[in-house]
């Protein structure tokens, strides 16, 4: 992957579509609001691009459910960053929450992130 001087991101992301997310957004707003499966485009541990049938506002909170071979990641903390129309969808750049605030940092969290980053750096779909 090549990086752009115009690229905010701190870390290449790699590609990882044959990783399963749930999205659902958290809030008292999103009351009323299905989880919805979306497909990943690329990740790192400190976010990841997916692939949206619906748009979700920048700004907004949400909660991912992660899974793929030899992962299981649930009520990952995240926040919508951009939104824009992608093929038949929206492309969604998500931050993950813990990079975001210094109270939302786990170890546990850091460490399960950087193991599914370190899982497609190597071996990728």
């Amino acid at each position: 992957m090549t990086n752009h001087s115009a690229d905010r991101r701190i870390k290449d992301r790699f590609p990882a579509s044959c990783l399963q997310v749930q999205l659902r957004e958290y809030g008292f707003f999103a009351r009323g609001r299905h989880p919805v499966s979306v497909t990943c485009l690329d990740m790192n541990r400190y976010g990841m691009a997916v692939l949206c049938p619906r748009p979700v506002d920048a700004g907004v909170r949400l909660i991912l459910d992660i899974k793929g071979k030899y992962i299981n990641e649930q009520g990952i903390g995240a926040r919508a960053i951009a939104c824009q129309p992608f093929q038949a969808g929206y492309r969604i750049s998500l931050q993950f929450a813990y990079c975001l605030d210094k109270n939302a940092y786990t170890r546990s969290m850091d460490n399960a992130l950087s193991r599914i980053e370190g899982f497609y750096n190597r071996y990728a779909c």
